[in-house]
């Protein structure tokens, strides 16, 4: 039996929802989903799946540090990454080869996962302190998004997330 790895960088926890809803989907193998910042031994892992969420244009610190560190492994074994933000929830920028924060990250990084995806995340306004409502409330202005910081708003496209679980094939 082959063994999974499914790791995540979340600022609000979508990512790890998203990356929880994947592994559901396994058939073939045992799937752990664990944070990217843990103590994880590569070695025991067929399958490498990394989901990492934006936040202020920006994916965090510790995924780069992880890729990185990690390089040689991931591009020997079966690999995946995959992106949450908010700008998916528009059609026109809601796929590998159009989400802006997933092109230059592969731009940025010499790791090239051999399976890619885009889901759009989530905006929970009533969660998030004081500055954090009105930046993001700003940039949905700007982006004509939701400004209604009394409501949480989910673009995650669910069928979406089941498409890429299924065709990993986990």
């Amino acid at each position: 039996m082959k063994k999974s790895l499914i790791i995540y960088s979340t600022v609000d926890g979508q990512t790890k929802s998203i990356c929880e809803d994947i592994s559901k989907y396994s058939t073939n193998t045992s799937v752990d989903v664990l944070p990217i910042s843990g103590d994880i031994n590569l070695n025991e892992y067929k399958i490498v799946v990394i989901g990492a969420s934006i936040r202020y244009g920006k994916y965090r610190k510790e995924v780069y540090e992880f890729i990185n560190k990690n390089y040689e492994f991931l591009e020997a074994k079966e690999s995946a990454f995959f992106s949450v933000n908010v700008v998916a929830r528009k059609p026109e920028k809601n796929s590998p080869a159009t989400n802006p924060y997933l092109i230059k990250f592969l731009n940025n990084v010499k790791w090239k996962p051999k399976k890619l995806a885009v889901f759009a995340g989530k905006i929970e306004y009533p969660k998030y302190k004081l500055i954090d409502k009105y930046a993001i409330k700003f940039i949905m202005w700007i982006t004509k998004g939701p400004t209604d910081t009394s409501q949480s708003y989910e673009f995650t496209d669910w069928e979406k997330v089941e498409a890429f679980a299924r065709d990993l094939n986990l």
